[in-house]
């Protein structure tokens, strides 16, 4: 009986050291977001002429020429900075659950493509609630931090997307968005400008599952 006692506390002290050896991944993960923040708050040091144009790249690790792009794009090159290839994971996603994604009934698609695919907002949404985390929506400034991404409706069925950045507007005192609606990658103070339709967070390929927190 004493013999077994103390096996088993072996055990439970073998299992507290492990626990404490390992790195806590909570900390990770706010890193991660920190770095992501960073990446976009970057990317406002860049002139990129707002176009939309589809573009042949190459797969994996393709962008469209430096100098252009979309809102999409300063969500790809901010992720690209922490090596993270969104045009691989979307397409390589899209290729196995292509009838998660609207590629039939918004584009009339019938199959992938890794020039586009991950430049257009709604399959980012899609992508980032099955891989990422799906969080609340609400018009509370404080549920949204760093390294968080949100989606918009601006009407008449256009999208757009930005990172929540770690730069708080004097005026408001809410966390600013790195995003480009047409000027180029800016950080402003948007992110009740408009309807939010989608509020994410994603870790990268490593990360695990998807998730949702309420």
């Amino acid at each position: 009986m004493v013999n077994a006692m103390r096996g088993a506390l072996a055990v439970v002290l073998l299992g507290m050291v492990a626990i404490a050896g390992s790195p806590n991944q909570s900390d990770a993960r706010g890193e991660f977001l920190q770095r992501l923040s960073a990446a976009a708050i970057e990317r406002t040091h860049h002139t990129v002429r707002y176009d939309a144009a589809y573009v042949k790249i190459p797969y994996p690790g393709g962008d469209v020429p430096a100098g252009t792009g979309v809102c999409t794009d300063e969500v790809i090159r901010s992720y690209r900075a922490l090596g993270v290839d969104l045009q691989k994971e979307v397409h390589e996603d899209i290729a196995r659950n292509l009838s998660a994604y609207p590629h039939r009934w918004k584009w009339f698609l019938s199959g992938p493509d890794s020039n586009i695919d991950h430049r257009r907002v709604p399959n980012l949404m899609v992508f980032f609630s099955r891989k990422g985390e799906t969080l609340r929506i609400t018009n509370r400034a404080e549920d949204y931090a760093p390294g968080e991404l949100v989606a918009w409706d601006l009407g008449g069925g256009v999208t757009h997307i930005g990172i929540v950045v770690d730069r708080k507007a004097p005026m408001s005192g809410r966390y600013s968005i790195v995003h480009n609606i047409g000027q180029g990658p800016k950080m402003e103070d948007v992110l009740f400008d408009w309807k939010i339709i989608g509020h994410y967070r994603y870790f990268g390929p490593q990360a695990g599952g998807a998730g949702s927190h309420y």
